[in-house]
């Protein structure tokens, strides 16, 4: 980065100050950078300086900078930065230049943004969390602010992602967001591609590396069947994948380094998931986020209306209610049915061990969505290889997924130590965040109040871990056909298998009557099982080799 950029990101950096004397300072020299640039544009006549006669400026630098801009003006969580933003944009809009405005309708193409945290109109603790966020990274981006809905979640979260790329550990800070390229492009999740290509400038990785994985160092390259094998058929990992890893003379990995890039796939691997699941549409200051073109007669480009992001909310309409009336009272006495089976009588072992059998080749035959309206995404797969490779119903060719006994092998006993022994308090902050998200609840159903969760909540975490061929001795998989419909099942298989098929109709598909809030909640449970699941796998591998 040269003595320019520096100076640049300063700037920047300066917003994200708890001192508002310091955040005065820093949005002065940005108006005064902004003013400086406007200047060099010839001005236009003071007759033509509407919206829609602007000339959008050539100065791409300068779009940047506005793009930036507008992002701050609508998420920063500091309000003297928020306004004074606004009214810079409107000063260079005053001057004739076009200036841009965000594309679609909020973070989420699932969520109606009316429904979706307001940095402006947060408690608190949500506040500080949402400071902190910002001051790490100078950005609120739309992952956390769908996280939003669930604070405590949230800070736990952006904790340990913040440790994992900016504090000190085995690798680089350019290889760590390389790692979070290869892994989120295994899923072709354009958004955090995207995110990562930008902080891996920014932290002086070599573009070069970014025109595909051949350009990158062996070492990296090296990493590619690991991600590749983590991110679709875990189970199919053994030692000697690691040994490769280890024993690569000049291009080894150290045990450190290892765990730390295990550490980050399952982690984007898993946050690809979550982004796909809850429709995460590109931040305000990316491609994609805004346009300087100005809005249509309708308030809505094109591409809103295809995204189904136009005047109709499906979640709300009318279709479909006669089926759904009653769907959360069913639910509710069912698990109260459920709860006093357990209490007259329980399964002998083997009976558990068939129901679990049953429930794992079941899981296998739920198809995933196949459908061509997903997200559409620009080409990623230069940042891996094999791209055929995937979650594909191998099932149907005769291979199954063996199964994996928590007994022999639990984060709780074995993953968590050797995390926190090779990289020290990621164990500790892993674990937290799977609590957080296993054990989250607001005792609430719907509309009802005073529900006790824990049933549902364990069954939607067993069952993923079920589809990895993960079992729990002590849990009757009989429970997961009583508490989990069809079309919730084909939700969960295919934004954990294949999030990239995720489509807006099958968001909306399941639950019909619950909140927005409550189907998060169930994106951050699979985002957390999933990537427990892929850490288990690949820790036992690194047991195997080490013992």
């Amino acid at each position: 980065m040269d003595e320019r950029e520096q100076e640049s990101l300063g700037r920047w950096v300066g917003l994200g100050s708890q001192d508002a004397v310091s955040r005065a300072e820093a949005m002065e020299n940005i108006q005064q950078l902004v003013m400086k640039k406007v200047e060099a544009i010839k001005p236009l006549p003071s007759g033509a300086a509407s919206p829609s006669a602007a000339v959008a400026p050539p100065n791409g630098d300068l779009n940047g900078v506005l793009a930036h801009l507008l992002m701050l003006s609508k998420r920063c969580p500091f309000e003297d930065v928020r306004e004074r933003s606004g009214r810079l944009l409107q000063a260079v809009q005053d001057l004739g230049v076009r200036i841009p405005r965000p594309l679609g309708n909020g973070p989420s193409r699932f969520i109606p943004e009316k429904e979706i945290l307001k940095v402006s109109k947060v408690d608190t603790r949500t506040q500080s969390i949402l400071e902190d966020a910002f001051a790490a990274l100078g950005r609120l981006d739309n992952i956390s602010v769908v996280m939003g809905f669930h604070p405590q979640y949230l800070e736990s979260f952006l904790r340990t992602q913040h440790y994992l790329l900016q504090m000190d550990g085995p690798l680089s800070l350019h290889y760590r967001h390389y790692i979070g390229i290869m892994a989120a492009a295994r899923h072709q999740c354009s958004y955090l591609v995207n995110l990562h290509v930008n902080d891996f400038l920014q932290v002086g990785g070599d573009p070069k590396w970014l025109n595909g994985l051949s350009d990158a160092p062996r070492k990296l390259q090296q990493l590619g069947e690991l991600n590749k094998i983590l991110a679709h058929r875990p189970w199919l990992l053994t030692k000697e994948h690691i040994e490769c890893l280890l024993k690569a003379e000049e291009h080894s990995w150290s045990l450190a380094e290892l765990i730390h890039a295990v550490v980050l796939l399952t982690h984007y691997h898993s946050l690809a998931s979550f982004t796909f699941g809850c429709g995460i549409t590109p931040d305000i200051h990316c491609e994609g986020g805004h346009t300087f073109r100005p809005p249509s007669l309708s308030q809505y480009c094109v591409c809103d209306i295809a995204n189904g992001n136009g005047h109709a909310n499906h979640h709300d309409d009318l279709l479909g209610d006669q089926d759904v009336c009653g769907e959360v009272e069913v639910l509710m006495e069912r698990m109260k049915q459920l709860q006093e089976c357990r209490d007259d009588e329980e399964a002998d072992q083997e009976e558990m061990a068939t129901r679990f059998e049953r429930e794992k080749t079941e899981s296998m035959l739920v198809a995933t969505a196949d459908e061509d309206d997903g997200v559409p995404s620009r080409d990623v797969s230069r940042h891996f290889e094999d791209p055929s490779y995937g979650y594909k119903d191998f099932s149907r060719r005769g291979e199954h997924v063996p199964t994996f006994r928590v007994q022999d092998y639990s984060w709780e006993d074995h993953g968590f130590s050797l995390v926190n022994r090779l990289y020290p308090d990621v164990g500790q902050m892993l674990d937290e965040k799977f609590q957080m998200a296993y054990n989250l609840t607001y005792n609430t159903m719907a509309t009802h109040k005073d529900v006790d969760t824990s049933m549902l909540r364990r069954a939607i975490w067993n069952y993923i871990h079920c589809m990895f061929g993960i079992r729990y001795d002590d849990y009757d998989y009989g429970e997961i056909n009583q508490l989990l419909d069809r079309s919730f099942k084909i939700y969960i298989k295919t934004m954990v298998c294949s999030p990239e098929k995720t489509t807006k109709r099958m968001y909306e598909s399941f639950w019909r009557q619950f909140q927005h809030s409550e189907k998060v909640h169930v994106n951050l449970l699979l985002m957390e099982a999933r990537m427990q699941a892929e850490l288990l796998y690949a820790l036992r591998a690194i047991t195997r080799y080490m013992t």
